[in-house]
């Protein structure tokens, strides 16, 4: 796979690189010969870098449009040059009734990952509309292209991410900036595994929702990524990819295996 990616090299950050999905895409890229800079808000990361063999690493917080603009200026320290980013950072909401929600927890949810993705684009394409070159991956959701109650934050943020990766990719496209995002279903990380411990899913009942009969793992939304950000997909761009194990082509209700 990296022989036929040719990916060595070559740089990327990654937002939210210290855990889940975003742990799992530098983990693979750096296998891949990529040079690799995670930034997270989590404390340990410089540590975790270093345990997957990173190149770097960067502490900030991706809605924070200064601390965006620094995780793209140490990448380029550390690297010489940032060819591409893959934005997995993001927060979990509250899950709850439209008249439940607090609106600060909601602002704090959209901001992370609205508002996150669209200051960590502009922050890359500052340095690339002048190299014609770039690419990046946000990290959308099936519940941003399919409707959920419940979710009033994470579901409407995720939809955003969607119409703003179309809307970059057509302005950004002329100047050889690619922007698509990815549409992950249920993949098996810490938190759906506390949320399953918790009683808030079940992960039998998922995996029986979904066409391929598992959760997803988070080196399958990496491959999708490493894919995404490489020349094989040159003539891809304003596109969102599901990484879903079929769970959106199917209609039904519930166990996939039941007539």
């Amino acid at each position: 796979m990296q022989d036929i990616l040719n990916l060595q090299n070559k740089s990327v950050l990654i937002t939210g690189g210290a855990s889940g999905i975003g742990l799992s895409t530098a983990q693979l890229l750096v296998a891949m010969g990529m040079k690799v800079v995670i930034s997270d808000l989590n404390n340990d990361v410089e540590k975790i870098a270093q345990r997957i063999g990173a190149k770097g690493f960067s502490r900030g917080d991706i809605s924070n449009e200064d601390d965006c603009n620094s995780m793209i200026a140490d990448t380029i320290t550390v690297c010489d040059t940032i060819d591409a980013v893959v934005n997995c950072a993001g927060i979990s909401d509250k899950v709850g009734p439209a008249l439940d929600i607090n609106l600060n927890d909601w602002q704090r949810v959209v901001d992370t990952h609205l508002r996150g993705a669209f200051a960590i684009s502009r922050a890359a394409a500052r340095v690339w509309l002048g190299n014609k070159q770039g690419s990046i991956v946000h990290l959308a959701s099936i519940w941003g292209i399919m409707g959920t109650p419940f979710r009033y934050g994470y579901s409407p943020a995720k939809a955003a991410v969607v119409m703003l990766t179309r809307d970059l990719a057509c302005e950004w496209g002329r100047s050889g900036i690619r922007v698509n995002a990815l549409a992950p279903g249920y993949v098996n990380t810490p938190m759906i595994e506390k949320l399953n411990i918790e009683g808030k899913v079940d992960i039998a009942k998922l995996s029986a929702r979904t066409a391929l009969g598992r959760l997803g793992q988070p080196e399958d939304i990496a491959k999708a990524a490493a894919f995404l950000i490489s020349d094989m997909a040159s003539y891809i761009t304003g596109s969102i990819l599901s990484v879903d194990g079929g769970w959106t082509a199917y209609g039904g209700p519930g166990d996939m295996t039941q007539p």
